[in-house]
């Protein structure tokens, strides 16, 4: 009796385990999808997967040039935003779904060249945000991507 009830109970678990697994992401204010804190390229591309609308697909494309632009970039999630880096631990850019927009963070965008359009009360921080219509220039973006690569890091 007792080995009919340990199959049973790992068959419970297991199932339980897919279920959260197949389980879309809750959407945050916003549409920012919740993602657990997680670190390499499966869990951002959860997170892209999981943007609603039009967002999806501008996040994949921001992931992309990331990509292309440093091939062996370090990602990952943390508080709900996909981050990404030269040195493991040490993030240079994140994005982030918020209602109307997509809001890209330079941590260093002050140094960038032109500077990103949008200030931040973060003295070193700038913006891009992304609107639904708005083209996104994407050799502009490669170069903010090159350039803020190349900077310090913010340790997170």
């Amino acid at each position: 009796m007792a080995g009919k009830t340990s199959k049973k109970s790992a068959k419970v678990a297991k199932k339980a385990a897919t279920k959260r697994v197949a389980a879309k992401p809750t959407l945050l204010s916003g549409g920012n999808p919740q993602i657990a804190k997680a670190y390499g390229d499966a869990p951002v591309q959860a997170f892209i997967a999981a943007m609603p609308g039009w967002k999806r697909d501008v996040g994949r494309r921001l992931d992309a040039i990331i990509t292309r632009t440093i091939p062996n970039v370090y990602k990952a999630v943390k508080w709900n935003t996909p981050f990404y880096a030269v040195e493991e631990g040490v993030w240079f850019l994140g994005f982030h779904c918020i209602t109307k927009y997509i809001k890209v963070a330079f941590f260093r965008g002050s140094s960038l060249s032109p500077l990103p359009p949008g200030e931040s009360k973060q003295m070193e921080v700038r913006y891009l945000d992304i609107h639904e219509d708005d083209p996104l220039d994407e050799a502009q973006f490669a170069a903010w991507v090159k350039q803020a690569s190349q900077l310090p890091g913010e340790r997170m």
